[in-house]
């Protein structure tokens, strides 16, 4: 990659009545320049999404009880097996059932839809593993409920995304250029935002049809991860962005390409740094935190890599190119 420099160091003067350039101050440093690389960060993000948006088209998804519709039996063991246990016992049934532990002795136990002689088959075989239980009740998730959770979970996306690009609009409609300007950064962002969706919802495709693996599910532990990660990554390039725009304001000698790439190289650090907290944490739960959670730990995790990603290599990156089509007035 090729280096943007800034000027050497100068003594700071006023002139004019001003203080001089914030960014003709800097010393002169070899920086990454980020967005000249920008094609080869935007074949990197396709190279990833277009699989999972094959396998979308093609496969699907793997649905759990939440959208497919199934059979839910609350339940309370009187040995109080640990969850552990209980986890065990329903994966060696082989039948595809998840457990949710409620205390006590109690857990939620989900599984794809059973007749009534398969739920007396699956109380008898978890009487026989577990010791005596009470079967506290039984619920019928039917297709119905489960197509209105799919279209609600849709509706919360898509609300929530022209809620942020208003919002970005609204927020750098100061920037020089006025409103096209807001909306450029706004587009940018939610740009951002689609990409890490795309990747995210592509992955649990291909781990859950392709693979076939119970880890890639989606239910409404994964809604919750997306809006999360939704979330997450407007605020990551945010942060990209409110640099963006006070550099603007005092280093008016760089042109925009460089006051871009200048406020990326100053906010990368802390992005990354951030990020790789969290996904510290969520590789322990996904390690160590069983697999009634792993789905979440697993889409959360994929989803803030995504958007640290997208807020440092292709928001940003995509404003210098949405600026160029489409100068400021």
């Amino acid at each position: 990659m090729s280096d943007i420099e800034a000027p050497q160091q100068t003594a700071d003067i006023v002139q004019n009545g001003a203080p001089k350039d914030e960014a003709v101050r800097e010393p002169r440093v070899r920086r990454l320049n980020i967005i000249g690389a920008r094609n080869w960060f935007f074949l990197l993000s396709l190279l990833i999404i277009i699989p999972g948006i094959v396998s979308m088209a093609t496969q699907g998804f793997a649905l759990g009880i939440d959208f497919a519709g199934g059979t839910e039996l609350s339940v309370n063991f009187a040995n109080h097996p640990s969850l552990a246990q209980v986890e065990s016992a329903v994966s060696a049934e082989g039948i595809n059932g998840t457990v949710v532990e409620t205390g006590g002795g109690g857990f939620i136990l989900r599984y794809p839809p059973l007749t009534p002689a398969g739920q007396s088959a699956v109380q008898t075989y978890l009487q026989d593993h577990l010791g005596p239980m009470t079967v506290q009740q039984i619920l019928e998730v039917g297709a119905t409920i489960a197509g209105e959770t799919i279209t609600l979970a849709i509706l919360a996306v898509v609300i929530a995304s022209a809620a942020i690009l208003l919002l970005l609009a609204i927020r750098f409609r100061n920037v020089p250029g006025g409103w096209r300007a807001g909306f450029q950064f706004g587009g940018s962002a939610l740009a951002a935002l689609l990409h890490d969706v795309f990747i995210l919802t592509g992955i649990f495709s291909i781990l859950g049809k392709v693979f076939g693996l119970r880890i890639g599910q989606i239910d409404s532990y994964f809604v919750t991860a997306v809006l999360t990660v939704v979330g997450f990554s407007v605020h990551d390039t945010i942060v990209v962005f409110d640099r963006i725009r006070e550099n603007l304001r005092v280093s008016q000698r760089l042109s925009f390409e460089q006051v871009v790439n200048l406020s990326i190289m100053q906010t990368a650090a802390r992005s990354i740094i951030t990020s790789f907290t969290v996904v510290l944490v969520l590789a322990a739960i996904l390690i160590a935190g069983g697999p009634t959670i792993a789905g979440l730990a697993l889409a959360l995790l994929i989803g803030i890599v995504s958007g640290t990603y997208s807020s440092i290599f292709n928001a940003a990156p995509l404003l210098v190119v949405w600026r160029k089509l489409q100068p400021p007035r």
